[in-house]
């Protein structure tokens, strides 16, 4: 058994719902369980030629075995949930969902109040899907909870027993984190982060899961770093900069624009730590280097070879490639050896 967390390394956007959908598709753990936030994180899942912009639903659906749960400490919209039941229709996933019954409920008042919120729509540059608020009312303690929803009754079950009674059983678990390690409420960049912590530990508690049956930590960086929203940005490079090397993003749930800067290394260094990763999964390094499509670690020029080895000296943790392409099949998977 196995149960296995992946965290973003840095701002978000570093290309987790890609790494999760070939994980799990290749892995095929039995329980894919969504920890984080809650709908303001959007996970990016590209399967069969088709794309989807997911924020509650693990990324993980393509493997059809698995079942699908969503933690106590992450926030639901049923709206957005049913939405998505909706529109992964073909994978079966409403009939394979499970809610914890401690799930807190965002309403339209906890939209209404982030969107009209200057401090939180300005300055801040929050998504407006009403997270913060409905964290603020958790802490108060005056929130409704996913069992008190009728709409949600089909779909209630206790998470934490189910990954425990399934990393008991000797099944692999696969804990699905949401936005990025420099977002946290604790180690992030204060006040511009998020409304709760986003680090490992934080993860595997969002689903009831003990930090003794984690055994491993998979942080996502790209090969260059992206933001969404204000805040410090210490590699910030220019837009017209980010333009000339064709590295122009948007946000999944925002539409935004990406901040882009250049890699990160001592936020890499930190997020590494406080995550405890055991391996890093680097995305996109062919949009800084001319290895698109190489299949082979030995192929590589000198030059990512050099990068890769720094990012493994720096942080203490092997390096593996990860390049996904519009089917699974395409996926490259690079590592000098076996993690």
């Amino acid at each position: 058994m196995t149960c296995s967390i992946l965290v973003g390394g840095a701002w978000g956007d570093e290309g987790k719902g890609k790494c999760i959908t070939y994980l799990c598709d290749k892995d095929k753990p039995s329980i894919i369980a969504r920890a984080g936030v809650g709908p303001n994180a959007g996970h990016s899942v590209e399967f069969n030629g088709e794309k989807y912009g997911l924020r509650l639903t693990p990324s993980g659906f393509v493997h059809k075995d698995a079942k699908l749960m969503i933690g106590a400490g992450v926030l639901v919209n049923p709206d957005v949930l049913f939405k998505e039941f909706e529109d992964l229709k073909k994978y079966d996933v409403k009939e394979r969902m499970s809610v914890d019954p401690r799930c807190a409920i965002i309403n339209d008042d906890h939209i209404s109040r982030d969107k009209s919120s200057e401090h939180l729509a300005k300055k801040i540059g929050s998504t407006g899907s009403g997270c913060g608020p409905a964290n603020s009312d958790r802490v108060m303690r005056n929130i409704s909870l996913a069992k008190d929803i009728p709409e949600l009754e089909d779909y209630i079950a206790d998470v934490s027993i189910a990954c425990n009674d399934a990393i008991e059983n000797g099944d692999d678990v696969f804990i699905e984190g949401s936005q990025g390690f420099a977002l946290s409420l604790y180690y992030g960049s204060y006040p511009f982060v998020t409304s709760k912590d986003t680090t490992a530990s934080t993860f595997a508690a969002d689903v009831g899961v003990g930090p003794t049956k984690v055994d491993e930590v998979i942080n996502v960086f790209k090969s260059y770093i992206s933001r969404v929203g204000e805040g410090p940005f210490p590699t910030e490079m220019t837009q017209e900069e980010a333009e000339s090397k064709g590295l122009e993003e948007y946000g999944v749930v925002t539409g935004r624009r990406r901040r882009i800067g250049y890699f990160d290394m001592e936020l890499a260094k930190e997020s590494c730590r406080i995550n405890g990763a055991t391996q890093i999964a680097l995305t996109c390094v062919d949009k800084l280097f001319d290895c698109a499509r190489v299949q082979d670690y030995g192929q590589l020029s000198a030059e990512t070879k050099a990068f890769i080895s720094e990012i493994e000296q720096e942080t203490g943790v092997p390096v593996t490639i990860i390049s996904t392409g519009p089917d699974l099949k395409d996926t490259i998977d690079l590592r000098k050896e076996l993690l």
